[in-house]
């Protein structure tokens, strides 16, 4: 057994995020472990620019409103316990609801994460759809159908 030392908190760089977020690195695997998990909080309204991981991403929205969408998908409104995972690839963006904090557990493999541009004011505010049942001119995102 090993207790690690937690590096300090880091705020997120404007080149990757619009708005204030910060990163607390939980887990970065050394070789071969791939493994990488980070604690991530953003303020209202802040969000990650468009990017992709080589492995994929999953998220795990533990407090606030999340919204994250995948390029040329539509916009989805997470919310604590909700699990997203985006495939190897696949370009996205998440980030805090206007008007609410949130923080989600990032979870991926490798350093391969491209980086792409910020997110515009329109795709940020586009309508969306929820992860929550009875949300008003919301349907509910339907969960992932597990095919194996």
């Amino acid at each position: 057994m090993e207790l690690i030392t937690q590096p300090e908190t880091s705020k997120a760089p404007a080149e990757m995020f619009t708005g204030d977020a910060w990163w607390d690195v939980i887990y970065r695997g050394e070789e071969p472990s791939r493994a990488r998990a980070n604690l991530v909080r953003f303020a209202p309204g802040a969000r990650t620019a468009w990017h992709s991981h080589g492995l994929g991403q999953t998220l795990f929205i533990v407090a606030g409103v999340a919204l994250i969408q995948s390029r040329g998908g539509r916009l989805v409104e997470a919310h604590p316990g909700d699990i997203v995972h985006t495939p190897p690839g696949e370009e996205h963006w998440h980030g805090a609801a206007p008007g609410h904090f949130m923080t989600h557990l990032a979870l991926w493999e490798g350093d391969e994460t491209t980086w792409l541009e910020h997110v515009s004011d329109a795709e940020y505010g586009a309508e969306r759809s929820s992860t929550r049942r009875g949300r008003a001119g919301r349907e509910p995102v339907p969960p992932r159908q597990d095919t194996t």
